[in-house]
Protein backbone atom coordinates (compact mmCIF):
# COMPACT_ATOMS: atom_id res chain seq x y z
CA UNK A 1 0.00 0.00 0.00
CA UNK A 2 2.79 2.43 0.89
CA UNK A 3 4.42 1.77 -2.45
CA UNK A 4 1.21 2.58 -4.32
CA UNK A 5 0.73 5.85 -2.43
CA UNK A 6 4.31 6.86 -3.08
CA UNK A 7 3.96 6.05 -6.76
CA UNK A 8 0.78 8.13 -7.01
CA UNK A 9 2.49 11.11 -5.39
CA UNK A 10 5.43 10.81 -7.78
CA UNK A 11 3.07 10.73 -10.78
CA UNK A 12 1.27 13.86 -9.54
CA UNK A 13 4.59 15.68 -9.19
CA UNK A 14 5.59 14.75 -12.73
CA UNK A 15 2.25 15.91 -14.15
CA UNK A 16 2.46 19.22 -12.33
CA UNK A 17 5.96 19.79 -13.65
CA UNK A 18 4.62 19.51 -17.19
CA UNK A 19 2.27 22.45 -16.56
CA UNK A 20 5.12 24.97 -16.79
CA UNK A 21 6.83 25.16 -20.15
CA UNK A 22 8.30 27.80 -22.42
CA UNK A 23 5.46 30.13 -23.39
CA UNK A 24 6.04 32.69 -26.15
CA UNK A 25 3.50 35.38 -26.82
CA UNK A 26 1.36 35.15 -29.91
CA UNK A 27 2.52 37.25 -32.84
CA UNK A 28 -1.06 37.67 -34.02
CA UNK A 29 -2.38 40.91 -32.55
CA UNK A 30 -5.39 42.91 -33.65
CA UNK A 31 -4.88 46.50 -34.79
CA UNK A 32 -7.42 49.30 -35.25
CA UNK A 33 -7.08 52.97 -36.17
CA UNK A 34 -9.18 55.95 -35.08
CA UNK A 35 -9.24 59.52 -36.36
CA UNK A 36 -9.16 62.39 -33.89
CA UNK A 37 -9.97 66.06 -34.33
CA UNK A 38 -7.67 68.92 -33.44
CA UNK A 39 -8.10 70.78 -30.16
CA UNK A 40 -10.62 73.10 -31.76
CA UNK A 41 -12.74 70.05 -32.57
CA UNK A 42 -12.98 70.96 -36.23
CA UNK A 43 -10.46 69.11 -38.45
CA UNK A 44 -9.07 65.55 -38.43
CA UNK A 45 -5.51 65.93 -37.21
CA UNK A 46 -4.39 62.65 -35.63
CA UNK A 47 -4.57 58.92 -36.26
CA UNK A 48 -4.52 56.81 -33.13
CA UNK A 49 -3.33 53.23 -33.71
CA UNK A 50 -4.43 50.68 -31.11
CA UNK A 51 -3.14 47.10 -30.91
CA UNK A 52 -4.68 44.42 -28.68
CA UNK A 53 -2.26 41.53 -27.98
CA UNK A 54 -3.82 38.17 -28.83
CA UNK A 55 -3.13 36.67 -25.41
CA UNK A 56 -4.74 39.64 -23.66
CA UNK A 57 -7.80 39.26 -25.90
CA UNK A 58 -8.01 35.56 -25.05
CA UNK A 59 -7.80 36.39 -21.36
CA UNK A 60 -10.97 38.48 -21.59
CA UNK A 61 -12.71 36.06 -23.95
CA UNK A 62 -12.34 33.34 -21.32
CA UNK A 63 -13.89 35.47 -18.57
CA UNK A 64 -17.59 35.53 -17.69
CA UNK A 65 -19.81 37.65 -19.95
CA UNK A 66 -23.03 37.10 -18.05
CA UNK A 67 -25.28 40.03 -17.17
CA UNK A 68 -27.43 38.79 -14.30
CA UNK A 69 -27.89 42.07 -12.44
CA UNK A 70 -27.50 45.73 -13.27
CA UNK A 71 -24.28 46.02 -11.30
CA UNK A 72 -22.69 43.37 -13.56
CA UNK A 73 -22.20 46.11 -16.18
CA UNK A 74 -19.45 47.64 -14.04
CA UNK A 75 -17.40 44.43 -14.38
CA UNK A 76 -16.74 45.32 -18.02
CA UNK A 77 -14.97 48.58 -17.21
CA UNK A 78 -11.21 47.86 -17.42
CA UNK A 79 -9.19 51.09 -17.04
CA UNK A 80 -5.81 49.44 -16.49
CA UNK A 81 -5.95 47.52 -19.77
CA UNK A 82 -6.81 50.70 -21.74
CA UNK A 83 -4.48 53.13 -19.95
CA UNK A 84 -2.09 53.45 -22.94
CA UNK A 85 -5.02 54.91 -24.93
CA UNK A 86 -5.72 57.43 -22.19
CA UNK A 87 -2.03 58.37 -22.08
CA UNK A 88 -2.02 59.07 -25.82
CA UNK A 89 -5.17 61.19 -25.62
CA UNK A 90 -3.67 63.18 -22.75
CA UNK A 91 -0.70 64.06 -24.98
CA UNK A 92 -2.92 65.96 -27.40
CA UNK A 93 -5.85 66.87 -25.12
CA UNK A 94 -4.44 68.10 -21.77
CA UNK A 95 -7.75 69.79 -20.96
CA UNK A 96 -10.21 67.45 -19.21
CA UNK A 97 -13.16 68.39 -21.40
CA UNK A 98 -11.15 67.92 -24.60
CA UNK A 99 -9.82 64.62 -23.27
CA UNK A 100 -13.36 63.29 -22.69
CA UNK A 101 -14.46 64.40 -26.15
CA UNK A 102 -11.44 62.62 -27.62
CA UNK A 103 -12.45 59.38 -25.89
CA UNK A 104 -16.00 59.76 -27.25
CA UNK A 105 -14.66 60.09 -30.81
CA UNK A 106 -13.33 56.52 -30.61
CA UNK A 107 -16.68 54.79 -30.06
CA UNK A 108 -18.43 57.25 -32.40
CA UNK A 109 -16.42 55.55 -35.18
CA UNK A 110 -17.64 52.04 -34.27
CA UNK A 111 -20.60 50.23 -35.81
CA UNK A 112 -23.72 50.01 -33.67
CA UNK A 113 -24.94 46.41 -33.29
CA UNK A 114 -27.15 45.06 -30.50
CA UNK A 115 -25.39 42.62 -28.17
CA UNK A 116 -27.05 40.24 -25.72
CA UNK A 117 -24.11 39.62 -23.40
CA UNK A 118 -21.54 41.90 -21.86
CA UNK A 119 -18.37 42.69 -23.74
CA UNK A 120 -14.97 43.72 -22.48
CA UNK A 121 -13.31 46.80 -24.03
CA UNK A 122 -10.42 44.75 -25.44
CA UNK A 123 -12.95 42.68 -27.38
CA UNK A 124 -14.80 45.77 -28.58
CA UNK A 125 -11.58 47.36 -29.84
CA UNK A 126 -10.98 44.23 -31.92
CA UNK A 127 -14.56 43.87 -33.21
CA UNK A 128 -15.12 47.63 -33.62
CA UNK A 129 -18.81 47.15 -32.99
CA UNK A 130 -21.27 47.01 -30.13
CA UNK A 131 -24.22 48.79 -28.52
CA UNK A 132 -24.73 51.49 -25.92
CA UNK A 133 -23.55 49.59 -22.84
CA UNK A 134 -20.57 48.13 -24.72
CA UNK A 135 -19.47 51.56 -25.95
CA UNK A 136 -20.05 53.03 -22.48
CA UNK A 137 -17.66 50.45 -21.00
CA UNK A 138 -14.94 51.44 -23.49
CA UNK A 139 -15.22 55.18 -22.95
CA UNK A 140 -15.60 54.85 -19.17
CA UNK A 141 -12.44 52.71 -19.08
CA UNK A 142 -10.43 55.31 -21.00
CA UNK A 143 -11.74 58.25 -18.97
CA UNK A 144 -11.17 56.53 -15.62
CA UNK A 145 -7.65 55.57 -16.75
CA UNK A 146 -7.14 59.25 -17.53
CA UNK A 147 -7.80 60.18 -13.91
CA UNK A 148 -11.39 61.44 -14.02
CA UNK A 149 -14.38 60.28 -11.98
CA UNK A 150 -16.92 58.60 -14.24
CA UNK A 151 -20.16 56.62 -13.74
CA UNK A 152 -22.40 54.47 -15.90
CA UNK A 153 -25.94 55.78 -16.37
CA UNK A 154 -28.70 53.23 -17.01
CA UNK A 155 -32.07 54.40 -18.38
CA UNK A 156 -34.37 51.45 -17.73
CA UNK A 157 -37.46 52.83 -19.48
CA UNK A 158 -35.48 53.83 -22.56
CA UNK A 159 -33.40 50.62 -22.55
CA UNK A 160 -30.28 52.73 -22.93
CA UNK A 161 -26.95 53.41 -21.24
CA UNK A 162 -24.43 56.23 -21.43
CA UNK A 163 -21.99 57.76 -18.95
CA UNK A 164 -21.59 60.71 -16.65
CA UNK A 165 -18.25 62.49 -16.18
CA UNK A 166 -17.28 64.75 -13.31
CA UNK A 167 -15.57 67.95 -14.49
CA UNK A 168 -14.44 70.74 -12.21
CA UNK A 169 -16.20 73.28 -14.41
CA UNK A 170 -19.15 73.03 -16.83
CA UNK A 171 -18.27 72.03 -20.43
CA UNK A 172 -17.51 75.01 -22.64
CA UNK A 173 -17.65 73.29 -26.03
CA UNK A 174 -21.17 71.88 -25.80
CA UNK A 175 -23.28 73.14 -28.72
CA UNK A 176 -26.57 72.91 -26.84
CA UNK A 177 -27.79 73.26 -23.28
CA UNK A 178 -25.53 71.37 -20.86
CA UNK A 179 -27.09 68.44 -18.97
CA UNK A 180 -25.85 66.80 -15.82
CA UNK A 181 -26.92 64.38 -13.11
CA UNK A 182 -26.02 64.74 -9.43
CA UNK A 183 -25.02 61.78 -7.29
CA UNK A 184 -23.76 62.08 -3.70
CA UNK A 185 -23.40 65.84 -4.13
CA UNK A 186 -21.19 65.39 -7.19
CA UNK A 187 -22.17 66.65 -10.64
CA UNK A 188 -21.68 64.27 -13.57
CA UNK A 189 -22.08 65.70 -17.07
CA UNK A 190 -23.84 63.50 -19.59
CA UNK A 191 -21.65 61.91 -22.29
CA UNK A 192 -23.35 59.93 -25.08
CA UNK A 193 -21.12 57.15 -26.42
CA UNK A 194 -23.18 56.11 -29.47
CA UNK A 195 -23.47 57.91 -32.79
CA UNK A 196 -22.12 57.30 -36.26
CA UNK A 197 -20.92 60.78 -37.31
CA UNK A 198 -17.75 61.10 -35.27
CA UNK A 199 -16.74 64.53 -36.61
CA UNK A 200 -20.04 66.01 -35.38
CA UNK A 201 -20.76 63.48 -32.64
CA UNK A 202 -22.01 64.04 -29.13
CA UNK A 203 -19.77 66.06 -26.82
CA UNK A 204 -19.65 65.89 -23.05
CA UNK A 205 -22.59 67.84 -21.62
CA UNK A 206 -24.82 67.21 -24.64
CA UNK A 207 -27.77 64.89 -24.05
CA UNK A 208 -30.13 63.13 -26.51
CA UNK A 209 -33.67 64.53 -26.33
CA UNK A 210 -35.24 61.27 -25.18
CA UNK A 211 -32.82 61.06 -22.22
CA UNK A 212 -33.52 64.55 -20.90
CA UNK A 213 -35.31 64.86 -17.58
CA UNK A 214 -35.72 61.10 -17.13
CA UNK A 215 -34.60 58.94 -14.24
CA UNK A 216 -31.28 57.16 -14.58
CA UNK A 217 -29.68 54.59 -12.32
CA UNK A 218 -26.15 55.63 -11.38
CA UNK A 219 -23.58 52.84 -11.36
CA UNK A 220 -20.38 53.92 -9.63
CA UNK A 221 -17.02 52.38 -10.54
CA UNK A 222 -15.05 52.10 -7.32
CA UNK A 223 -14.73 48.33 -7.55
CA UNK A 224 -13.80 47.86 -11.21
CA UNK A 225 -10.88 45.72 -12.31
CA UNK A 226 -7.69 47.18 -10.88
CA UNK A 227 -5.09 45.05 -12.69
CA UNK A 228 -5.24 42.98 -15.85
CA UNK A 229 -2.41 40.71 -17.03
CA UNK A 230 -1.42 43.04 -19.84
CA UNK A 231 -2.37 46.24 -21.63
CA UNK A 232 -3.24 47.35 -25.14
CA UNK A 233 -0.73 49.40 -27.13
CA UNK A 234 -1.49 52.86 -28.49
CA UNK A 235 0.52 55.23 -30.65
CA UNK A 236 0.12 57.94 -33.28
CA UNK A 237 2.43 55.89 -35.52
CA UNK A 238 1.85 52.54 -37.17
CA UNK A 239 3.18 49.81 -34.90
CA UNK A 240 5.20 46.75 -35.86
CA UNK A 241 4.71 43.42 -34.09
CA UNK A 242 6.80 42.21 -31.17
CA UNK A 243 7.10 38.93 -29.31
CA UNK A 244 7.65 38.22 -25.64
CA UNK A 245 8.55 34.87 -24.07
CA UNK A 246 8.41 33.63 -20.48
CA UNK A 247 9.58 30.50 -18.69
CA UNK A 248 9.72 29.44 -15.04
CA UNK A 249 12.30 27.36 -13.20
CA UNK A 250 11.74 25.25 -11.26
CA UNK A 251 8.13 24.52 -12.16
CA UNK A 252 7.66 22.92 -8.73
CA UNK A 253 9.27 24.12 -5.53
CA UNK A 254 8.84 24.20 -1.76
CA UNK A 255 7.72 27.09 0.40
CA UNK A 256 10.43 29.56 1.38
CA UNK A 257 12.48 28.76 -1.74
CA UNK A 258 13.03 30.84 -4.87
CA UNK A 259 11.58 30.67 -8.36
CA UNK A 260 13.25 32.31 -11.36
CA UNK A 261 11.30 33.88 -14.22
CA UNK A 262 13.21 34.30 -17.47
CA UNK A 263 12.19 35.60 -20.86
CA UNK A 264 13.17 37.59 -23.89
CA UNK A 265 11.82 40.37 -26.07
CA UNK A 266 11.93 40.28 -29.86
CA UNK A 267 13.02 42.57 -31.44
CA UNK A 268 15.97 43.08 -29.12
CA UNK A 269 15.27 46.31 -27.29
CA UNK A 270 17.33 47.06 -24.15
CA UNK A 271 16.17 48.95 -21.04
CA UNK A 272 12.47 48.30 -21.69
CA UNK A 273 10.11 47.70 -18.78
CA UNK A 274 8.51 44.25 -18.70
CA UNK A 275 5.74 43.78 -16.14
CA UNK A 276 5.35 40.39 -14.45
CA UNK A 277 1.86 39.56 -13.19
CA UNK A 278 0.98 36.97 -10.57
CA UNK A 279 -2.40 35.33 -10.05
CA UNK A 280 -3.78 32.57 -7.84
CA UNK A 281 -7.20 30.95 -8.04
CA UNK A 282 -9.90 33.02 -6.37
CA UNK A 283 -7.87 36.23 -6.25
CA UNK A 284 -7.36 39.06 -8.77
CA UNK A 285 -4.13 39.50 -10.71
CA UNK A 286 -1.40 41.53 -9.03
CA UNK A 287 1.78 43.12 -10.34
CA UNK A 288 4.66 41.07 -9.00
CA UNK A 289 7.45 43.23 -10.39
CA UNK A 290 8.66 45.35 -13.28
CA UNK A 291 12.05 44.42 -14.70
CA UNK A 292 14.16 45.88 -17.48
CA UNK A 293 15.42 44.06 -20.53
CA UNK A 294 19.17 43.55 -20.89
CA UNK A 295 21.17 44.59 -23.98
CA UNK A 296 20.34 41.24 -25.60
CA UNK A 297 16.60 41.67 -24.93
CA UNK A 298 16.40 39.11 -22.13
CA UNK A 299 15.02 39.70 -18.66
CA UNK A 300 15.08 37.80 -15.36
CA UNK A 301 13.41 38.01 -11.98
CA UNK A 302 13.77 35.87 -8.84
CA UNK A 303 10.77 35.46 -6.56
CA UNK A 304 10.66 33.89 -3.10
CA UNK A 305 7.64 31.61 -2.76
CA UNK A 306 6.36 32.17 0.76
CA UNK A 307 2.91 30.60 0.42
CA UNK A 308 1.91 27.30 -1.13
CA UNK A 309 -0.43 27.10 -4.11
CA UNK A 310 -0.55 26.91 -7.90
CA UNK A 311 0.38 30.33 -9.26
CA UNK A 312 -0.38 31.72 -12.71
CA UNK A 313 2.26 34.03 -14.17
CA UNK A 314 2.26 36.33 -17.19
CA UNK A 315 4.63 38.93 -18.58
CA UNK A 316 3.66 41.98 -20.62
CA UNK A 317 5.36 44.79 -22.50
CA UNK A 318 3.35 47.85 -23.56
CA UNK A 319 5.56 48.63 -26.56
CA UNK A 320 7.04 51.83 -27.96
CA UNK A 321 6.17 54.33 -30.65
CA UNK A 322 7.58 51.82 -33.13
CA UNK A 323 6.59 48.42 -31.79
CA UNK A 324 3.28 47.16 -30.46
CA UNK A 325 3.33 45.61 -27.02
CA UNK A 326 3.05 41.91 -26.32
CA UNK A 327 1.67 39.64 -23.60
CA UNK A 328 2.76 36.07 -22.94
CA UNK A 329 0.50 33.12 -22.37
CA UNK A 330 -0.04 32.01 -18.78
CA UNK A 331 2.57 29.73 -17.26
CA UNK A 332 2.24 28.11 -13.85
CA UNK A 333 4.44 27.29 -10.92
CA UNK A 334 3.44 24.98 -8.07
CA UNK A 335 4.60 25.82 -4.54
CA UNK A 336 4.35 22.80 -2.25
CA UNK A 337 3.88 23.10 1.53
CA UNK A 338 6.94 22.08 3.51
CA UNK A 339 5.09 19.24 5.23
CA UNK A 340 3.90 17.83 1.90
CA UNK A 341 7.42 18.17 0.52
CA UNK A 342 8.70 16.13 3.47
CA UNK A 343 6.06 13.47 2.81
CA UNK A 344 7.05 13.30 -0.85
CA UNK A 345 10.71 12.84 0.10
CA UNK A 346 9.75 10.12 2.54
CA UNK A 347 7.59 8.51 -0.14
CA UNK A 348 10.42 8.58 -2.68
CA UNK A 349 12.81 7.05 -0.15
CA UNK A 350 10.19 4.39 0.59
CA UNK A 351 9.93 3.59 -3.10
CA UNK A 352 13.71 3.30 -3.42
CA UNK A 353 13.91 1.08 -0.33
CA UNK A 354 11.03 -1.07 -1.61
CA UNK A 355 12.68 -1.48 -5.01
CA UNK A 356 15.99 -2.44 -3.40
CA UNK A 357 14.20 -4.89 -1.15
CA UNK A 358 12.41 -6.49 -4.09
CA UNK A 359 15.65 -6.97 -6.03
CA UNK A 360 17.43 -8.30 -2.95
CA UNK A 361 14.59 -10.75 -2.29
CA UNK A 362 14.64 -12.02 -5.85
CA UNK A 363 18.38 -12.49 -5.75
CA UNK A 364 18.22 -14.45 -2.50
CA UNK A 365 15.44 -16.62 -3.88
CA UNK A 366 17.39 -17.33 -7.05
CA UNK A 367 20.42 -18.33 -5.02
CA UNK A 368 18.39 -20.75 -2.87
CA UNK A 369 16.87 -22.42 -5.89
CA UNK A 370 20.15 -22.93 -7.71
CA UNK A 371 21.14 -26.64 -8.25
CA UNK A 372 24.43 -27.80 -6.80
CA UNK A 373 26.04 -30.58 -8.93
CA UNK A 374 27.28 -33.54 -6.76
CA UNK A 375 30.98 -34.30 -6.93
CA UNK A 376 31.86 -37.68 -8.53
CA UNK A 377 32.79 -40.45 -6.04
CA UNK A 378 36.41 -41.32 -5.51
CA UNK A 379 37.73 -44.91 -5.08
CA UNK A 380 40.84 -45.90 -3.21
CA UNK A 381 43.07 -48.84 -4.19
CA UNK A 382 42.98 -51.82 -1.80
Amino acid sequence: MKTRVATAIAVIVILLSLCSTFKPSSAESSASSYQLLDRQGENPAYTLNVVVPENLLQQYQEMSHRLSTLTDFTRFVTPYALKPIADCLRQIYPNDEEFVNGALMITHQMTYIETKQGKYPAETLVDNQGDCDVFSSVVASIIKAGGLDVVLLDYEQQNHMNIGVHLYSPPENARVEVYKITNNNTDFYIAETTGGNWTRGWRVGECPDNMKNVDAKVLTLENVEQISPGQVSASFKKLDDSQLSLQIWPPITLEQTTVTFRGSLTPTVPNENVTIYLGISGFPWTILSTVQTKPDGTFEYTWKANTSGIYAVRASWTGTNTYAGSTTETVTTTVIPLILGALIIVAIIAVIVAVIAVFASRRTRNNSLSVVEPEPPTFSQP
